[in-house]
């Protein structure tokens, strides 16, 4: 019982005796099931569900979260059923188990369609419990802190794979304490030279900063005691990897990110932390440029302090937070901190939680219609990340809102009711286009109508996913007496200039049959009724329906490096970047117009068999040394002395430019560096590969992209 013990002391600290004896009979039932079984390392396999059962006892959660985090590896690889634990324990543990084994199942490196499926089960998981992701987070923190026994190529993608998915789950459910470890140790498995060095100047520069952290801390305690604040002032050392972080965005040394020092003051209570962050502005100067008032103000996940940057007498700039002890338990636990399942609803904390399980839940129902699954994973990718907007209804209502919503968003954000009827809106009491992108601080007022009428070109702009599910649910109730006159109406927008009686008949029946539709009505009402983007049928009829082809006065008055793009927004993907001379191929996003890809690329893999979705387009060469695109670059070397400059000597020379750089080190002093660059065609990274490929310390060159999902050597 020796693995146990630490688990047993931890839980006995807060759990009643009857429910410390309910985990250590799932422990007994999970040692038994995986009795004679090893990891990699060698060690019982039972010590890895113990791990994770003591990352979640730390957090104080629930005796049937515990169980559960013992048997989270039982269904999966033993052959024992969802039925049996049931049985053994109740419902509820074995949901958590059956939870979490679906999503150990999602492998976020195979490319099949199926996935898609797999990962809106985890959405559907974590919406509907949040125990499920606490319980998978801890485990695959443990699966981190244990990597050293996997081989490199792995330990890279079970680290990418974190980076990517987990620390911005973790994130957004306000859990810091694990975001901040997985950060570490993926940096550590993705890029372990780095981390080694800047691991080794954190440990030198550590005893001088002591002393200094100690003094301001006792001079800031000093100021607090003489007008009888009582307050908790702990002096910190900021992250290794929010510290590789601030070097790669200033580009700056360790020198000075670490002349940097950062301060918590814990205070009993609200009004407390304004008079406190009075006094510190009193006693050190202020740089006002980097106040942040989180507290008015609060993070998607629930964060509140206030933040302020001062300078000390000794010229030393020092950040410190403020906040209250409920405020830092949010900040340490996140959605652990709103722990209620015990509790009556009246518990003011749940708040927080069911905006988060909301978000989830919206998540989760996002791009219900997307076939292609890494599309569905590069969506919530994006939604996962910390672009998010706050801005305010005239009652002074905070909205937190994604990146590029528009003023129909922040209608349906308020109520469905009032995305329905809106016709207008004031940004900051001016009138703007309901296609307007909003930003942080602005006031929004929305104007309605007394009816309803969501319209289908919309759904070209919104970025929510409420609001996008709210349009095409509101138009597929309407009768086509409505559909086919506003589908005729976005069509004759679309295509512009063009009549529909100049379009080729033959491009008509093509686009029909393609759709498996009766006639052009039923095109219209397709349209109409949300289903089919408006600018992908023009551009379609207005081609060969194959290929994009437009007219000689079209060409002459273009502003576009891609033909027939003068009217949409353009952006070109992350995932494959393409370049002029590319093959390639677009799709619709909310937010960014129109996504161009390279036919290779996997994320739009099989679009040949959604022509609804992709759009054939083509680059116009007379624009291709117009712009420049960045592009990815794979670089294996060994390394030499003054190696790295004299490839950037070569970049420099050959016209192109360095955006980012990161290396890794591989066996017999073999560096893999991975670069983006800007340049302005397919041609033109050609010839810098080329002059590369001349350096006598460089063993490949490859053009690549950060998913690896197309490659192509020279």
């Amino acid at each position: 019982m020796s693995i146990f013990q630490t688990l047993k002391d931890s839980i006995q600290s807060y759990l009643a005796p009857e429910q410390c004896e309910f985990i250590e009979r799932a422990y007994e039932f999970a040692y038994s099931a995986h009795e004679g079984v090893t990891r990699v390392s060698g060690e019982p396999y039972i010590t890895h569900p113990v791990a994770v059962a003591e990352i979640l006892a730390e957090m104080k959660l629930d005796d049937e979260a515990i169980a559960a985090a013992l048997l989270h590896d039982v269904i999966e690889d033993t052959e024992i059923t969802y039925q049996e634990i049931s049985d053994a324990f109740n419902p509820s543990v074995a949901d958590l188990v059956e939870g979490v084994t679906k999503l150990d199942k999602v492998n976020f490196e195979n490319r099949e369609q199926a996935q898609a499926e797999n990962i809106r089960k985890m959405l559907i998981a974590m919406s509907k419990d949040f125990r499920v992701m606490l319980i998978k987070l801890a485990d695959r923190v443990h699966n981190m802190r244990t990597l050293d026994s996997l081989r490199l190529d792995k330990r890279q993608r079970i680290a990418r794979e974190t980076f990517e998915i987990f620390t911005p789950i973790a994130d957004r459910l306000g859990l810091h304490h694990l975001k901040n470890e997985l950060e570490k140790l993926a940096f550590k498995a993705q890029n372990s030279a780095r981390y080694y060095v800047l691991q080794e100047a954190i440990s030198k520069a550590r005893g001088n900063r002591k002393d200094f952290i100690q003094s301001i801390c006792n001079e800031i305690s000093a100021k607090l005691d003489c007008i009888s604040i009582d307050a908790k002032v702990i002096g910190r050392e900021k992250h290794l990897y929010s510290l590789y972080q601030k070097m790669r965005k200033k580009g700056c040394q360790f020198h000075d990110v670490m002349d940097v020092y950062a301060f918590r003051i814990i205070v009993k209570d609200l009004d407390t932390c304004y008079r406190v962050l009075g006094q510190m502005h009193h006693l050190y100067q202020p740089k006002l440029e980097y106040f942040k008032d989180y507290i008015a103000i609060p993070k998607a996940n629930s964060y509140q302090s206030l933040h302020t940057t001062l300078i000390t007498q000794h010229g030393v700039n020092i950040e410190i937070q403020i906040r209250t002890e409920d405020m830092d338990a949010v900040a340490k636990q996140g959605i652990a901190a709103h722990w209620s399942y015990k509790e009556g609803k009246g518990n003011s904390k749940i708040t927080a939680q069911l905006q988060t399980r909301n978000w989830f839940q919206g998540l989760s129902e996002q791009e219900a219609d997307t076939s292609n699954s890494l599309v569905l994973l590069e969506n919530i990718k994006q939604e996962l990340g910390n672009n998010e907007i706050h801005v305010l209804t005239p009652q002074g209502k905070i909205i937190v809102l994604p990146a590029h919503a528009t003023p129909v968003d922040f209608a349906y954000a308020l109520h469905t009711k009032v995305g329905h009827r809106c016709i207008s809106a004031t940004v900051d009491k001016e009138f703007a286009l309901l296609s307007d992108k909003l930003e942080s601080g602005q006031t929004i007022k929305i104007i309605t109508s007394d009816q309803p009428h969501p319209r289908a070109d919309w759904l070209n702009f919104v970025a929510t996913h409420k609001a996008r599910n709210s349009i095409r649910q509101y138009l597929k109730q309407q009768p086509k007496e409505f559909t086919i006159p506003e589908g005729r109406r976005l069509l004759k927008q679309a295509l512009n200039k063009t009549n529909l009686t100049e379009i080729q008949q033959d491009n008509i029946d093509k686009v029909i049959a393609d759709h498996h539709l009766e006639d052009f009505n039923a095109l219209l009402h397709e349209i109409g009724s949300g289903k089919l983007l408006s600018i992908v049928i023009a551009r379609r009829l207005r081609g060969n329906a194959d290929e994009l082809t437009e007219s000689e006065l079209k060409q002459q008055n273009r502003q576009s490096a891609i033909k027939g793009t003068e009217d949409i927004m353009l952006s070109y993907a992350n995932c494959c970047k393409p370049l002029p001379g590319d093959p390639i191929v677009a799709h619709t996003s909310p937010g960014k117009g129109l996504v161009v890809h390279i036919k290779q690329c996997h994320n739009v893999s099989g679009f040949e068999n959604e022509l609804d979705k992709y759009i054939p387009v083509e680059w116009d060469m007379n624009f291709m040394n117009q712009y420049e695109y960045s592009s990815d670059l794979n670089i294996t070397m060994v390394n030499h002395k003054a190696g790295l400059a004299k490839l950037f000597n070569i970049i420099a020379k050959s016209n192109a430019n360095v955006m980012n750089l990161q290396t890794t080190e591989l066996p017999d002093h073999v560096y893999s560096i991975n670069l983006t660059l800007t340049v302005i065609n397919r041609i033109h990274l050609s010839r810098v590969m080329r002059q590369i490929k001349k350096l006598s310390n460089v063993k490949s060159v490859k053009r690549s992209n950060k998913k690896k999902f197309i490659r192509e050597e020279h």
